[in-house]
């Protein structure tokens, strides 16, 4: 008796799952169709996912749509095996549970007989979404359930009517509902879109599975900071390692034996000759005027000019070394500039991850943040005291470079580039951020007004 009874318990259940196939596969079909959803509401605005409708990097959109691939890839192989499941069993079973369909159902009953309908509903528009086809219209499913309703349709022509009724009122209210979910979406459209996300929001929080999803985040979220934080450290240290270890161990010992052996100039350019002059003058009067007044022990003319001639061949050491140091600066920070090529040629995921890491930041801070940077940025670089700002930068720069500082040059690239440079600034703000953060926007002509 007890393994007749376990055989029937097994053969009972290998028939609850070979019955319940149709639901479960829709079910799971279902489930990948709000993942998909879900994606595009919080990514791409209730958009499809494609690069058009967001602002995301190509490693960040590639990652979504991985991720769309997926779920359309599990809604086929579930919505195959429910036509097959479907077509052997008839679908007599599902024909019964949502033929039902009261008249009156409301919009917002997504439960009870209009489960199945409204599932498969869903996982159509997915599928016509991202130009797949649905392998069971609505119309063939409801028309194939309203004839297997009753055993006996196919011999009484009362039911035979009965059901054809019933089927045709069917997708009369099916239709009813069409439209007035097409008359809600539209009157919902007026709504702003921080009432809808905060609907979202709080299903989301409802959401059993919602404390996963936020460890998921919050662990993809993590690792992105980390691996951004890790770059930005590499991006600075690498560059300033290649630049300081080339010069001292390479590029210095090349340089001081050429300049030993071709006994090289003291000097790079004439701005640098007229400032080791104006030097030794300086020095040479301070003396002579240190002499007049007693602070300086009384020299002859003699003296006074051996002194002076120690000191010009002290200033032309030093401006041998000047000369010296430029020459190896221009080396080292070519390679200072090709090893932070390299690490952004062959680290395009790390990049990519920088750049959504930069971009959440920026997006994530509130509107008077934003506002407050923008103006930081500009009034720094294109305000109207900025000039002075990139004359010393430059100065400095050819200085580092040992090359003359250029005074027509300078004035050029200030009347230029801070010009050019205000403009993409503009282009930016009307572009993109008045797209993405009309708020900041508004609050940044309010605080630089």
């Amino acid at each position: 008796m007890t393994n007749s009874s376990q055989q029937l318990g097994i053969i009972s259940r290998l028939r609850r799952w070979f019955f319940g196939t149709p639901d479960r596969s829709l079910d799971q079909a279902y489930e990948a169709a709000l993942k998909i959803c879900q994606i595009e509401e919080n990514y791409f605005n209730g958009k499809p996912i494609t690069p058009e409708n967001g602002t995301y990097s190509a490693s960040s959109y590639r990652i979504l749509q991985k991720d769309r691939r997926k779920y359309l890839s599990i809604i086929r192989r579930r919505m195959a095996e429910f036509r097959t499941s479907s077509d052997a069993l008839q679908l007599s079973s599902i024909g019964r549970r949502s033929i039902s369909l009261p008249d009156d159902l409301p919009l917002n009953q997504i439960s009870g007989p209009a489960v199945f309908f409204k599932k498969l509903q869903l996982v159509d528009e997915v599928l016509e979404r991202y130009g797949q086809t649905s392998l069971l219209s609505l119309n063939q499913l409801q028309a194939t359930a309203a004839n297997s309703l009753s055993p006996r349709s196919a011999n009484s022509p009362t039911n035979q009517s009965s059901s054809s009724e019933l089927s045709d009122r069917k997708l009369k209210n099916s239709s009813k509902d069409d439209t007035q979910n097409e008359a809600l979406s539209r009157s919902s459209s007026v709504l702003p879109r921080s009432i809808l996300r905060t609907v979202d929001r709080i299903k989301q929080d409802l959401d059993p599975e919602a404390e996963v999803e936020v460890v998921r985040n919050f662990r993809n979220s993590k690792t992105q900071t980390t691996i951004a934080i890790t770059f930005v450290l590499q991006l600075i240290i690498v560059p300033l390692l290649a630049q300081y270890l080339s010069k001292n161990f390479l590029v210095a010992p090349l340089v001081e034996y050429t300049r030993d052996t071709t006994q090289a100039e003291v000097f790079l350019n004439v701005a640098m000759e007229e400032e080791a002059l104006h030097e030794l003058q300086r020095y040479e009067e301070r003396f002579r005027f240190e002499v007049l007044i007693g602070k300086a022990p009384s020299l002859t003319e003699l003296e006074i000019e051996e002194r002076v001639k120690q000191k010009a061949f002290q200033i032309e050491e030093d401006y041998r070394q000047r000369s010296a140091d430029a020459v190896e600066n221009v080396f080292a920070d070519v390679i200072a500039v090709l090893s932070f090529s390299l690490l952004l040629t062959n680290c395009r995921e790390q990049v990519a991850t920088l750049k959504g890491f930069i971009d959440e930041i920026i997006y994530g801070l509130s509107d008077s943040a934003k506002a407050f940077i923008i103006i930081l940025f500009t009034d720094i670089f294109v305000g109207f005291h900025s000039p002075h700002g990139w004359e010393v930068l430059l100065e400095g720069m050819a200085d580092h470079l040992g090359l003359p500082a250029n005074r027509n040059f300078i004035f050029l690239f200030i009347a230029t580039f801070p010009v050019i440079l205000d403009t993409v600034f503009k282009y930016w703000i009307f572009r993109y951020l008045n797209r993405i953060s009309p708020s900041a926007v508004a609050t940044y002509k309010n605080m630089n007004e």
